[in-house]
């Protein structure tokens, strides 16, 4: 039995960590704003593959009074990574692997930087889920859920691998290295997350009109040029398989079109600006990522300004 501490109890944290726990792992979670309501009422993940109710989920509102724990899933959102360095002193030592359950790029390195961990002790989790928090302690899980791990000891990987494949994650690739892995899931997040929040929509409605599927598909290649600046190469089926997927998918709100609605600072900068940083520093000119990342900015300010 793994020890587990959840950080973010999320529309992402909430499925994985439930279904650890049903798995039999010892799993703490961070629920902050929805403490009380977890620890009165418990954890409920609703989903096509079984709902999950944890009636006496081990609940935290302050990650001091959490244990330390052999995994530590940050599944918060990267506007929150500030609060990475007490975090980790809380619930993690030298034998805990921590896994960065976040979208963007630069969060390993967030993690080593805010704490004396070495590189083989942060690992990458990549997740392709489709999800929402709809109440307080209350997640519904819509679709998918597979991981790809990457980075950190081998060993690390694997047996996170096998925890996650017991508690029937799919994990879909154990790698050497975690920046290859976060610059293909930015073919879809940079596209979707951010085109959903500019027009307002979703993403069935952006994959129904011809116009709009254009774009998502020059987004996704302007991606790939990017990391293929960084000496990473994204072949073009590969952004061909992410349309197909989400052509399949049911009508879905990104998670950052969902922060933008409820007027929260939404993720620009790891989402948007990191890839755009890198490309520009690679020689690659990617007008549409830095008009996408220009109009967030300029929106999340003006969210939350107002």
């Amino acid at each position: 039995m793994t020890r587990y501490a959840v950080l973010g109890t999320g529309a992402v944290g909430a499925w994985y960590g439930a279904r650890l726990s049903r798995a039999g792992h010892d799993v703490h979670f961070l629920c902050r704003s929805d403490f009380d309501h977890v620890r009165t009422q418990g954890l409920l993940v609703e989903s096509p593959d079984g709902d999950i109710h944890l009636p006496h989920a081990q609940a935290y509102c302050d990650v001091a009074d959490m244990p330390r724990c052999d995994v530590a899933l940050v599944a918060w959102k990267t506007t929150s990574n500030g609060a990475l360095g007490p975090a980790l002193h809380a619930v993690a030592d030298d034998t805990t692997t921590v896994v960065m359950l976040q979208n963007g790029l630069g969060n390993e390195a967030a993690a080593l930087a805010a704490s004396d961990r070495e590189p083989g002790q942060v690992v990458a989790g990549l997740s392709f889920i489709c999800s929402h928090k709809i109440g307080p302690g209350h997640v519904r899980h819509l679709d998918y859920g597979a991981v790809t791990i990457a980075g950190g000891g081998t060993d690390r990987g694997e047996r996170l691998a096998a925890d996650l494949r017991e508690a029937g994650i799919p994990v879909t690739a154990v790698e050497a290295e975690a920046e290859p892995a976060r610059w293909r899931k930015l073919v879809w997040n940079v596209p979707y997350n951010g085109l959903c929040v500019l027009l307002d929509t979703t993403t069935d409605a952006l994959m129904a009109d011809d116009g709009t599927r254009a774009e998502v598909e020059a987004l996704m290649h302007e991606v790939r040029a990017a990391a293929a600046s960084r000496g990473i190469t994204i072949p073009a089926e590969f952004a061909h398989a992410m349309l197909t997927d989400t052509d399949r998918m049911q009508s879905y709100t990104p998670s950052t079109k969902l922060d933008y609605d409820r007027g929260a600072r939404m993720e620009v900068d790891a989402i948007f600006g990191a890839p755009v940083r890198a490309a520009r520093i690679g020689g690659v000119d990617v007008p549409r990522m830095a008009l996408l990342y220009r109009s967030l900015l300029f929106l999340d300010s003006r969210s939350r300004d107002g």
